[in-house]
């Protein structure tokens, strides 16, 4: 399954795909302006984003989040 077709998403699963991202976009922004913290996948490793985020957690944040 090498062809182009493979790559490229149906309509319907690009629609999909487009409602999934909208919706935790929304969640995302709801914890942010609620004050929760999100955990967030980046770089193999779990990391805590947010002000309240648990301190195991929260100490392995990128440095650029810190």
């Amino acid at each position: 399954m090498s062809d182009q077709s493979s790559l490229t998403p149906s309509p319907e699963t690009q629609a999909m795909l487009d409602c999934l991202r909208q919706a935790v976009a929304n969640t995302l922004e709801r914890k942010r302006r609620l004050g929760q913290y999100a955990v967030l996948w980046s770089g193999g490793t779990a990391i805590a984003v947010g002000e309240d985020a648990p301190v195991q957690l929260a100490a392995l944040r990128e440095p650029s989040q810190n």
